[in-house]
């Protein structure tokens, strides 16, 4: 695959990537399906050719795999969840994949009633909305909560011009451990940088990503500016603040800064 634009970025900067290679690498992000996920989450898969969507992991209910923090409509300084309902077929051990929305009917009504609450004075509400149109038709179609948080994630990339591939975990073998597993699908799919986040960082084993000659490349979000206040908020806020043209610059700079 040509490599992305984005990744002149990340080669670019000292120490990021070897200099001696001499075919075009391929940068991943590996990453769990999000609802409407945030600014940093979007940013690192923005920087990728291509996103490995964690979808056979366990989910997690504390966390955003069926949530989106949102600006509260009646107090704009203050937050609110947008949560889906979700059912767990097999309990705590239910992975992402296998979780499906508890109502489908009143979870497509909620989203898009909270969302016009939110955003409809936005002048980037009209499109976002007519975007948004392909998220809920699959409310009628599919009770799987994994195809309806990746659509969500797929919009904002779209309005972004984000033209890399998504791929899916649970159809690639992988070992069970933590770094070994990210290291199974980064080097499995074919790729020369692996795109680790802060959180990562802290517990990532790089030796199984050396056996594949993967380099695990740090992505860290900028922390001034909206990166700043919009830290736990979903990234379509930002999208609704800023528009996608300066949402795509804010890409950018993550992206140099890394």
């Amino acid at each position: 695959m040509t490599p992305t634009s984005l990744f002149c970025a990340l080669d670019s900067t000292a120490g990021s990537l070897s200099a001696d290679r001499t075919e075009p690498a391929r940068v991943c992000a590996i990453h769990q399906p999000n609802l409407f996920p945030r600014l940093a989450t979007l940013a690192k898969i923005v920087a990728a050719d291509y996103w490995i969507a964690l979808d056979d992991v366990q989910f997690a209910r504390r966390d955003y795999q069926h949530r989106a923090r949102l600006p509260a409509v009646a107090r704009p300084w203050a937050t609110q969840w947008l949560s889906i309902a979700t059912r767990l077929p097999h309990g705590r051990r239910t992975s992402i994949r296998e979780a499906r929305l508890a109502d489908p009917v009143r979870c497509r009504r909620r989203l898009a009633q909270l969302l016009a609450d939110c955003y409809r004075r936005s002048p980037y509400w009209p499109a976002v909305k007519q975007s948004l149109e392909s998220v809920l038709d699959l409310f009628d179609i599919t009770d799987r909560l994994a195809v309806v948080t990746e659509a969500s994630t797929r919009l904002l990339l779209n309005a972004v011009g984000w033209s890399g591939q998504i791929r899916h975990s649970s159809v690639l073998p992988a070992r069970a451990g933590r770094s070994e597993r990210l290291a199974d699908l980064a080097g499995l799919t074919g790729a020369t940088a692996y795109l680790c986040g802060k959180g990562g960082l802290a517990y990532l084993d790089q030796e199984p990503f050396r056996t594949y000659s993967v380099q695990v490349v740090p992505f860290l979000s900028p922390a001034a500016g909206i990166w700043a206040s919009a830290r736990p908020m979903s990234a379509l806020d930002a999208l609704m603040l800023l528009g996608p043209d300066a949402l795509k610059r804010e890409m950018a700079k993550a992206i140099l800064r890394s």
